[in-house]
């Protein structure tokens, strides 16, 4: 099984979004997510998309980096510019890629579905190849 590492700045919108994404449509690939500030909760429009989408899992939430740096990744994707630019120094190398996506938080339910919908498209294919 393969690990994935979906950073963000919060981990309340776009990196919960892509995680609960990747471990529900991509097959042998496992998902994690982070925040370099993280917010301490999910947003609720990014839960109810997941929720609709039959793909969320309570055991989602907003965690900091130090909840999973443990883990041994085959892949980093920073999600947000930000954690691209401020993203650690790993203790082993990793790759790591930046795939960008707007920031739904503090716009209606329609960006969620939006953002959602571009994860999907845009990010799922590009973690696949990556990680084959």
């Amino acid at each position: 099984m393969k690990k994935v590492l979906i950073l963000c700045t919060g981990n309340s919108c776009r990196s919960i979004i892509a995680e609960a994404l990747v471990n529900a449509k991509l097959e042998g690939i496992e998902a994690y997510s982070a925040g370099v500030r993280a917010s301490g909760k999910v947003n609720a429009y990014a839960k109810r998309v997941l929720e609709e989408e039959g793909i969320w899992n309570d055991s989602y939430h907003s965690k900091a980096l130090d909840e999973v740096i443990h883990l041994d990744f085959d892949l980093v994707v920073t999600v947000c510019d930000h954690a691209n630019e401020t993203c650690p120094m790993f203790p082993k190398p990793i790759p790591k890629i930046h795939v960008g996506f707007s920031d739904p938080d503090g716009k209606d339910y329609g960006a969620f579905i939006l953002t959602c919908k571009a994860i999907e498209a845009e990010l799922l294919p590009i973690i696949a190849e990556k990680l084959s």
